[in-house]
This record gives structure tokens, C-alpha cells and sequence, in this order.
């Protein structure tokens, strides 16, 4: 779905890459681009091409909602250290061309499947990625929405309810409220428009260190390396059951490690030498994603993928909020507010995630299940 319409209400490591003297002049030709998370993956590839006389021909295909108005001025000071703040969602409308994707069923609600908050550091060679589990249990705060209407305050309801109740203002106040810390920008896509992104990439190659079978995403492997289409990728995005211990947990650890695959397999598809390609990326990419306002044209994302295209895959760290599972009921998690404290304090004064926030937290135990090939 497009945030700029609100939904109805639902049921809510690090991996290196080879630094031979090969590898080393081909990032020096390609410039590896950031791809920030797989939902923002084909716009920043954008930035920096050269291409700028395609880009007036895309602009119509941006969504864009206008998350500052909508929020108004009660939220966190935005501050002034270089960073910047991105929340990522990727978005579910259980209808349409999402339901054959293994969407579930057309209820006419939408869901908000995966959420990152991308972390820019100052200088912009470095940043950090918070996955947050969409079964966690928050106090949902009151917002408004891009419409105007008032949503009541929940308690003790699942994060992903705050997207399912007023869309993309909601979810950006829910995440505000949470956080204590302004989001700059949003950036949303829904499962079909990821499905074909990958597909216009030529698939994303992985390995699988065991063998994954879960029928509610449609995805079946056999452990080995596989180039995975567009319907594979997003099953593999969607997959909790049958890896680690099933739950949301350990399907974040298989999103993180595709994000991995996916920057590798941006960086050798080729797209600087190919213009036909680069276009093709490009249209699929702006039809797929919704935007902040401030983003909402393809000059303003060129100018802003421009900013990111220093950091590096090695230089992203990838790290999940701290939750423990919540004893009466084992398929949600709660927040371990000391050390998800520790993780908004560092990104606010702009500094590393400190290890002891991220160790000894309910994991999901799919770590190493998908390498980068």
C-alpha cells in the first residue's frame, strides 16, 4: 500500500568482504554504494550515476506522504551533529498482488512486516541498523495521521499496530516515542514492489547453511548456495518458522543477512555500465517505494543517496533491539528498556552501539542460517 493513505485496522554480525587485489580495484571502479536496507536498495543506487536526464521521467512514480505536518512540532528535537535518522518499514497490504506472496488474507488491512531504524553517522562513512520486532509490546502513543484523524493510545499492544492504525505517521510517532529520537526521513515498500526489484537485479545469490522449508512463506531450500528471484527473496524476508527457534526474532536475523547479499550483489551487478539496466532499476524502485515529503522527488533522493554512497557493507553494523521473550506469552517479546536505552543514547550523541547493549538478549537463534555467498 501507498502510506499516503491510512489503513484499517489490523491484527497487528558483520560480514566482510574479500579485500584481494581484485576485489580492491572493484570497489575502487563501483564506489559501493550504501544499500541501506533492501527496501531503500534501488534508490540509492541512484545516487551519483550521472544519469540525471532519466531522472525527470520518474519523478511521477514517487509516493510521497508528509510526515512533518501530519506530526506537527511535539516530537524529539532533531539533533544538529551531522547524523541523520531513516526508519525503513516494509509494508504488507494483505490484498492485490501481495496475497499470492504469502501476504495472508485479503482483510483489506495492512501490516508493517519489517522496521529499521538506519542510523547515518556524521561524515557519513559509517552507520547502524535497529531492527525492531514487529511482535514487540509497546505503549502505542496517540497521532494523527495523514488525513487528519485522531487515533486513541494503546497499551500493551504490538508495535506493527501503530502502522496498521494510521499509517506511516503513526508508525514514524510510535518509533519517535519509543527512541526519544527525531526520524529524518521514511522510506517504505510494499512486498510486490520488492519482489520485482529483485527480480530487475538478477536475483541475489546466498548460501544456506540448513535446509528451509516454511509453507507460510512459500519458500523451500535445500542447504547450499542459491541465486534467489524476486518470490524467493521476499520468502526468505518473510520466513520465521522452521529456522532458529520461529520467531520474529530469527526472522530479522535472515533479513539482516540478506541485506548483506543484496549490497554484494548491487555492487558486481554491473549497473554503471549499463544504462538500459540502470533504468529499469530505477522505474521499478520508484514505483515500489513511498517516501517522506522532503524525499518525494527524484532530485531530492539523488541528492540525498549522493550523501550515503561512502559507507560501506563493512561498515554497517546490523543489531536487533534488546527484547527478552515475554513470559506469558512466548510468541511476543518486551523491550529491555536499560539496554535499549543504551542503544538510543549512543545513536543520539552519534556514537558506536556498545556491545553489552546488544549481548545476552533474546536472539531467535537463526544466526548463520543465510551467509552472502
Amino acid at each position: 500500500m501507498s502510506a499516503e493513505s491510512t489503513p484499517e485496522p489490523g491484527i497487528p554480525g558483520e560480514t566482510g568482504t574479500s579485500d584481494g587485489p581484485r576485489h580492491r580495484k572493484e570497489r575502487g571502479r563501483r564506489k559501493g554504494l550504501l544499500i541501506m536496507a533492501w527496501t531503500a536498495a534501488g534508490i540509492v543506487v541512484l545516487g551519483g550515476t550521472g544519469a540525471g536526464y532519466l531522472y525527470f521521467k520518474l519523478n511521477g512514480n514517487i509516493k510521497s506522504v508528509d510526515i512533518d505536518q501530519a506530526l506537527g512540532t511535539d516530537r524529539p528535537t532533531k539533533v544538529d551533529n551531522g547524523s541523520e535518522n531513516i526508519l525503513v518499514l516494509g509494508s504488507d497490504t494483505r490484498s492485490g498482488a501481495n496475497k499470492k506472496l504469502g501476504g495472508g488474507t485479503d482483510d483489506g488491512s495492512a501490516r508493517s512486516d519489517t522496521a529499521m531504524i538506519v542510523h547515518v553517522y556524521e561524515g557519513h562513512k559509517k552507520a547502524s541498523v535497529v531492527s525492531i520486532p514487529r511482535d514487540t509490546l509497546i505503549d502505542r502513543p496517540q497521532c494523527t495521521d495523514t488525513r487528519g484523524d485522531t487515533h486513541d493510545a494503546g497499551n500493551g499492544v504490538m508495535f506493527n499496530s501503530a502502522y496498521s492504525t494510521g499509517g506511516a505517521a503513526c508508525a514514524v510517532k510510535t518509533v519517535e516515542s519509543i527512541t526519544g529520537i527525531r526520524m529524518d526521513h521514511y522510506l517504505e515498500v510494499d512486498f510486490s514492489g520488492f519482489e520485482k526489484l529483485i527480480d530487475e537485479l538478477g536475483g541475489v545469490e546466498v548460501t544456506t547453511t540448513k535446509a528451509i522449508d516454511d509453507p507460510d512463506s512459500h519458500l523451500k531450500l535445500e542447504a547450499g548456495t542459491h541465486t534467489l528471484d524476486g518470490e524467493q527473496a521476499l520468502g526468505l524476508v518473510r520466513t520465521r518458522h522452521g529456522v532458529g527457534d520461529g520467531s520474529d526474532l530469527g526472522r530479522i536475523q535472515l533479513q539482516q543477512a540478506f541485506i548483506k547479499a543484496l549490497v554484494e550483489q548491487v555492487r558486481h551487478v554491473g549497473l554503471f555500465t549499463s544504462p538500459t539496466k540502470l533504468y529499469d532499476l530505477a522505474d521499478t524502485a520508484t514505483k515500489a517505494v513511498t517516501t517522506d515529503s522532503d524525499l518525494g522527488t527524484v532530485n531530492a533522493l539523488m541528492s540525498w543517496a549522493n550523501g550515503l554512497k561512502g559507507i560501506k557493507s563493512s561498515n554497517m553494523h546490523m543489531v536487533t533491539m534488546p527484547v527478552r521473550y515475554d513470559p506469558a506469552d512466548p510468541n511476543r517479546v518486551v523491550v529491555l528498556e536499560s539496554k535499549a536505552e543504551q542503544v538510543w543514547t549512543a545513536l543520539k550523541n552519534d556514537r558506536p552501539i556498545p556491545a553489552s547493549a546488544t549481548e545476552g538478549n533474546a536472539t531467535g537463534e537463526a544466526a548463520g542460517v543465510v551467509t552472502a555467498s
